[in-house]
């Protein structure tokens, strides 16, 4: 077994709760705003993130619900121009500080990097989404502690594909049982496992009941000291925050 190199963040639902009240919230603003009637609740937003990425989503619901719309001429660019309309409301909304880091996340990525470990993120987001939620939450510099950023359409097939853990790897020059990767969904397990990479879910509200098969261990969150996290599967020893030294006992 090798020792823990490195740790590799996924971004949406693990480090901020940006499912619900942001991309949601901004999703129906560009829908509202191209002067259509769809309003995704979010119950309904619940079920279509089933489907990873943006314009995969929207593609989702018209097959569910206008699937004549798929077949008119210009369909394509439709979608992409709602989903450029979609990223730039998610931003303000970064930007206005309304979407903060999860209890947590912040700690820990300051003791991972005083450990010496090497920090990417491995996401289905956009890239602008994730430099954004970083300086607007830890400011401009915390682009810099992260040797990568992988995300967006960088990769071929998003997850539940391992393409963009793989990428990772690649280009950080690791093997898969050098990392640990944190995710929150079934989705991000199934990338992760297929890419032979140790695994830690911490769920949220869209994802607690989902199915974590091969997770080292699933928590509701990082934890703080005056806020210590639940574990919900596998055994942490007592431990009552996820902290660098956790991580490298994990691996």
């Amino acid at each position: 077994m090798s020792a823990l190199e490195a740790v590799l963040f996924d971004v949406d639902g693990t480090l901020a709760d940006t499912e619900r009240d942001g991309h949601r919230v901004a999703f129906n603003r560009a829908f509202s705003e191209a002067g259509l009637d769809w309003d995704w609740s979010v119950s309904l937003y619940g079920e279509l993130l089933a489907v990873t990425g943006g314009k995969e989503r929207i593609r989702h619901y018209l097959s569910r619900f206008f699937p004549e719309m798929l077949d008119e001429e210009g369909i394509d660019g439709r979608i992409a121009q709602l989903h450029r309309r979609k990223t730039h409301y998610y931003l303000e909304l970064l930007r206005a500080g309304e979407i903060p880091l999860r209890p947590g996340v912040e700690r820990l990525i300051s003791e991972c990097r005083q450990a010496g470990l090497r920090l990417a993120i491995a996401t289905t987001t956009t890239p602008e989404n994730v430099t954004t939620l970083l300086e607007s939450t830890l400011g401009p510099d915390s682009i810099d502690w992260f040797e990568l950023i992988a995300a967006g359409d960088i990769v071929p097939a998003k997850k539940p594909a391992p393409d963009i853990y793989l990428y990772a790897l690649e280009k950080m020059s690791l093997m898969p049982d050098q990392c640990i990767a944190l995710e929150d969904s079934h989705n991000g397990i199934r990338a992760t496992s297929q890419a032979g990479i140790p695994t830690l879910i911490t769920v949220n509200g869209y994802t607690e009941k989902e199915d974590f098969t091969g997770a080292l261990a699933v928590v509701d969150q990082f934890g703080m000291p005056d806020e210590p996290f639940s574990v919900l599967e596998g055994e942490l020893g007592g431990a009552g925050m996820i902290s660098a030294d956790l991580l490298k006992q994990l691996v």
